[in-house]
């Protein structure tokens, strides 16, 4: 599948992690979408060791429990990417010596309900590989965790792996279903992968989007960041 078709074809697919490798860079990204005032009312803004949500009108904000969060830390040479606060406790695990693994199973869906929104995760080592999870309820099930981790040794050139929040729009919205799906047309500068990705979100849903660039020689590192609320 080729990831620009991919992601026009999905009207809401909620919030989405994306990592794959072009001929010179490890790709990361993540995207938010909103279909109410409260979740479009964001920007991405970086800091020290990632990016942060933010509210782009403070007089606006309403419920930040789930939207105000940290999506990438970074923990020495490992980033973690997260749609939730599970990132800090991700990084905290980390930083002792415990597992992604293991930090995510102290942790479940979002407490939304009827949608119970999957939690989405990923850690990415310096090498290219990675690690991803999908904590969801069982069918809609809110007494019931699954969760689900993938491993991965470095990706293809021109390919990557995507998971994301919701299978596509619906109400109650339907959770993403399978494992992360592989994905193709990585290529070309960050500049070049930062507008394909932002132009094959739906407009009308479609908040922030950061994507990062790691060279695979010199471990140089480059951030991009599009904010719709400018």
């Amino acid at each position: 599948m080729n990831i620009a078709s991919y992601l026009q074809s999905k009207e809401y697919p909620g919030r989405g992690i994306l990592v794959g490798k072009t001929s010179t860079d490890i790709v990361m990204a993540y995207f938010i979408m909103g279909r109410s005032v409260n979740s479009q009312n964001r920007i991405f803004e970086l800091t020290d060791d990632g990016i942060r949500t933010k509210a782009f009108d403070e007089s606006k904000m309403e419920d930040p429990s789930l939207i105000i969060y940290a999506p990438v830390r970074k923990v020495g040479d490992v980033t973690v990417v997260t749609n939730g606060d599970q990132t800090d406790t991700i990084r905290d695990f980390l930083v002792k010596g415990d597992s992604f693994e293991n930090a995510l199973r102290t942790r479940e869906f979002e407490p939304d309900g009827p949608n119970w929104t999957p939690r989405i995760s990923a850690i990415v080592n310096a090498d290219g590989s990675f690690k991803m999870s999908i904590l969801k309820s069982d069918n809609g099930n809110e007494n019931q965790c699954l969760r689900y981790f993938y491993e991965y040794e470095s990706p293809l050139e021109n390919q990557a792996r995507i998971i994301h929040t919701y299978n596509d729009n619906g109400n109650p919205i339907p959770s993403f279903e399978g494992e992360p799906k592989t994905v193709c047309g990585i290529q070309g500068d960050i500049d070049t992968v930062t507008d394909m990705l932002w132009n094959s979100l739906n407009s009308d849903n479609k908040v922030s989007l950061f994507v990062r660039f790691v060279n695979r020689t010199t471990g140089e590192t480059t951030t991009r960041i599009v904010n719709k609320n400018k």
